[in-house]
């Protein structure tokens, strides 16, 4: 192979697109830069999307853009591998490198490796044991056929070689979404800023503070009973702690379909459209509590020692539980408004940071990468 062959590094969707923000420096970085493209499949799209996350991430333009789009799991799937494949017959990269586990990481990894093409695998190890969950078979499955597995944790390593992966596959290198936390979080906006161009600059009270939510799991969205409980608990509580809710594109369009708009409409309640990865951390770093399903808050709020609950029943990232703020509360209102009492009362459970999240995650990869695939060796 030769020695100017790229690696293609693929992002979908939204939390991959964090995750790359930190690899891709590193990897291109003096004085030993390893050539990388960057394809972004489409799953998530939007010219705002590409506008916002893009610029304020830092990362370089798409050099390849496959449009998808959205459609089921199987469509969806289907169609990023048929695309994608030309690309790998185009570029003729060394390996593909591939983050997190949407539907994106799956459909390249699988392309990649049935043309005899190494896979990396980025956020490795991770899981939920919840095999209803799409994400917890894409991570399986990406795992089970990639070179080289990078971990967040030392449980995803030990978990990787009870399943049978060969322990010089794997690295422990740390939690790569945490890099680009710590590297943004000087940038974020103040809270206030946020709020009042939520708002169009009418006052909404956050003088004893605020709590963040969000919600787009599909077995907390796509069932109008569980949603409509989820807001209607989301609504008691904004009673006593003001509740700032970017609505996910999914969760907007469920609402509407099961009739629940007026959910959104309690006083203390600020349902608000998706919002940039800045505002998010400027709102993140001073909320009081937040209250989630999504496993890249349960991270940040980890690394930044917030008092997380989690309405979830079980959780891929189990260090943040174990040693970092998250609780997992699943979506019965009683656990749900017991646990928040307990934080608005006692400030929360202490956590630490968890082992090598230390903003260098990028850095280990980008190391390894270079070693491996530096000299034109797939």
């Amino acid at each position: 192979m030769k020695i100017s062959s790229p690696v293609l590094c693929v992002v979908g969707a939204r939390p991959n697109f964090m995750k790359m923000a930190a690899v891709l420096p590193p990897l291109g970085a003096v004085p030993d830069p390893l050539p990388t493209l960057l394809i972004h499949t489409g799953q998530h799209y939007g010219a705002a999307m590409k506008e916002t996350f893009f610029q304020e991430l830092g990362m370089p333009v798409p050099d390849e853009d496959l449009e998808v789009g959205s459609g089921s799991h199987a469509v969806q799937t289907a169609e990023i591998m048929q695309r994608f494949e030309p690309v790998l017959d185009r570029r003729q990269p060394r390996a593909v490198l591939v983050v997190g586990d949407v539907n994106s990481t799956i459909a390249c990894a699988l392309t990649a490796v049935k043309k005899g093409i190494p896979v990396i695998h980025v956020e490795a190890g991770l899981r939920s044991f919840d095999r209803t969950m799409p994400e917890e078979i894409n991570r399986l499955l990406t795992d089970q056929i990639a070179d080289l597995l990078f971990a967040t944790e030392r449980e995803a390593v030990a978990q990787l070689q009870r399943e049978g992966i060969a322990p010089e596959k794997i690295h422990f290198v740390g939690n790569v979404m945490i890099d680009t936390l710590r590297r943004l979080l000087p940038r974020a906006p103040a809270p206030e800023r946020v709020v009042s161009r939520l708002t169009g600059g009418a006052p909404w009270s956050m003088d004893h503070g605020y709590g963040l939510v969000t919600l787009h799991r599909p077995a907390n969205v796509d069932q109008p009973a569980v949603l409509g409980s989820l807001l209607a608990t989301l609504g008691r509580a904004a009673r006593e702690l003001p509740l700032i809710f970017p609505l996910h594109p999914r969760t907007r369009q469920a609402v509407a379909k099961a009739g629940l708009e007026a959910a959104l409409q309690t006083p203390g309640l600020l349902a608000t459209p998706p919002l940039s990865y800045l505002e998010m951390l400027g709102l993140l770093r001073s909320a009081r509590v937040v209250l989630t399903d999504s496993g890249g808050l349960q991270e940040e709020t980890t690394a930044l020692g917030i008092p997380c609950l989690t309405l979830r029943d079980n959780t891929e990232r189990p260090i943040t539980v174990i040693q970092g703020t998250n609780t997992l509360v699943g979506t019965d209102p009683s656990r749900i408004a017991t646990a928040l009492a307990g934080i608005l009362d006692g400030g929360g459970k202490d956590g630490r940071v968890p082992e090598l999240w230390d903003g260098r995650a990028g850095e280990r990869i980008a190391a390894i990468l270079k070693a491996r695939l530096g000299n034109g060796r797939g």
